[in-house]
């Protein structure tokens, strides 16, 4: 029997598993404040690898970034009916603008500080994004517009959980103007796509993407479109979106240019965005029952050396030892950038050490003692296959030469295999035969703890018919995911109305 780092099994109670491995990966802890977290270092550093390459990615794709308050009027929200109606209930509004004592040895808000206007707390930047717009745009020589920022927001939460649905959180939010249509509808598509390849190659999470039905809508959006990834426990996690917003917000912000033969015209619109969400995804999708497993590419440090320190006059020399290690990984290259080599030297029993680093999910973890130091050798843990077939930690003793010739090439073997088991576990999950309600909800009712998803004929219901079909998914906990770009046609009729399907869509349940 494996004795795992880790208390609790993914099998035994999934849920408790993941704040496990948040919590020995150090990643993130409570604040003191409900729905609000402390991002810790390593869980910080996992976020500012995401920020690195994803930012890349969206100033190739031509935004630039900027930064808008955090506040916004509350009149801003109240011109776009749909989009208040969307964010109504999770919205934190700023009152006052002083405290005074309450006469009790307290504070309350001084009645007299009361603000003329409500701001309501950022929720998502579109109605401010909007209203920069209007004044930015006069013309269509100044269009496109293209900007993106890198922000916190606050939605209020009722459950909440660290990653996944926190009160306030980071993300990155796109924002663009077009002359036409067909053009915002291409550029949205291509912020899909920025994400799935984002998401696929740097984070090794495997997605579908595709468009949301018309009740998972944005708030006030014509379209909207997601990457899915699938957890560990069957359930779907919506890691990205990207949303079609046609002249919605145009026409109540009133972003309209001059065209080339001299009328006016409402700009077209898009939004985008991805969050500290994908942290948690990381989590739920890679995790083992040891801890996380970081991809290289996402990785704050790729590989650890942790000498194996005696507090004797061998000491001196290991380090030195490592130190050369480390020197000739850093001078290496892995996926475009220099390899982030880290050595440990806390003064800590180097089995805690090791097995701290296991549980953070760092991909390779190398350990030196004296022994090895003597034979020119390192003993070499790599994240991806940490035990033997017998049971035992898989240390190698590798020589130094060529294990520093043979790093990077270890480095993408660990990516791909994440990746590729993640893959593998997504499709074998995903059922695609299921052609009757009644078999729909046993597949979810008795398919045990991790069901996965069903791939299933949609008619693309509207109106009171899609309120009783989201009603009948309720009853069951389940969502309509999205679309898949990559869906065989339909053939047959829809499971919920029992008319001819127009479309495939996946049904999951969800966080």
């Amino acid at each position: 029997m494996i004795k795992h780092a880790l208390t609790v099994t993914r099998e035994a109670d999934f849920n408790a598993w993941y704040q496990a491995v948040i919590t020995e990966a150090d990643m993130a802890e409570e604040s003191g404040v409900r729905g609000c977290m402390v991002i810790r270092p390593w869980g910080y550093g996992i976020w500012e690898r995401i920020q690195r390459l994803l930012d890349d990615r969206i100033k190739a794709s031509g935004y630039d970034n900027t930064y808008f308050p955090l506040f916004i009027p509350l009149s801003y929200f109240e011109k776009e009916a749909d989009h208040v109606e969307g964010f109504a209930k999770e919205m934190a509004v700023v009152t006052h603008h002083r405290l005074i004592g309450d006469g009790k040895g307290g504070l309350m808000p001084d009645p007299a500080a009361k603000l003329e206007e409500p701001l309501i707390v950022r929720p998502t930047s579109e109605t401010v994004i909007g209203a920069a717009f209007s004044r930015w745009v006069q013309s269509w020589r100044d269009l496109p517009v293209q900007i993106n920022q890198w922000a916190n927001v606050v939605r209020w939460e009722m459950r909440t959980r660290m990653f996944l649905r926190t009160s306030e959180f980071l993300w990155q939010e796109g924002h663009a103007a077009y002359a036409s249509a067909d053009q915002a509808r291409e550029e949205t598509l291509k912020a899909l796509e920025l994400y799935r390849s984002f998401a696929e190659d740097c984070a090794g999470i495997p997605v579908i993407a595709g468009e949301k039905p018309e009740h998972e809508r944005f708030p006030g959006a014509v379209s909207t479109y997601s990457i899915e990834a699938m957890m560990q426990d069957g359930k779907a996690l919506q890691a990205g979106t990207s949303h079609f917003l046609g002249t919605t917000f145009s026409s109540a912000q009133d972003i309209k240019f001059q065209n080339a033969s001299g009328e006016l015209e409402l700009a077209q619109t898009i939004s985008w965005g991805m969050s500290t969400r994908m942290v948690g995804g990381l989590i739920m999708t890679h995790g083992d029952d040891d801890g996380l497993r970081v991809p290289p590419r996402l990785a704050p440090w790729q590989i650890v050396i942790v000498p194996m320190l005696r507090d004797n006059d061998e000491d001196a020399a290991l380090i030195d030892y490592c130190k050369g290690v480390q020197a000739e990984l850093a001078k290496l290259y892995a996926f475009g950038e220099p390899v982030r080599a880290l050595l440990d030297l806390k003064s800590v029993k180097a089995a805690t050490k090791r097995w701290g680093w296991v549980k953070k999910g760092a991909p390779i973890v190398i350990e030196v003692g004296g022994r090895d130091m003597a034979g020119g050798n390192l003993s070499v843990i790599r994240r991806d296959r940490l035990y033997r077939e017998d049971g035992k930690l898989d240390s190698a003793v590798v020589a130094k030469g060529d294990f520093v010739g043979g790093a990077v090439a270890a480095l993408e073997e660990v990516q791909t295999t994440l990746f590729t088991q993640a893959r593998d576990r997504m499709q074998a999950n995903i059922r695609r035969d299921v052609t009757e309600f009644a078999d729909l909800q046993a597949f979810f009712e008795k398919g045990g703890k991790f069901p996965g998803w069903l791939e299933i004929n949609w008619s693309k219901p509207s109106g009171e018919e899609l309120d009783k079909v989201v009603e009948r998914l309720k009853a069951l906990k389940l969502t309509v995911r999205n679309v898949p770009g990559d869906a065989a046609p339909a053939t047959g009729n829809c499971i919920f109305t029992g008319k001819p399907a127009v479309e495939r869509i996946l049904i999951a349940r969800a966080y």
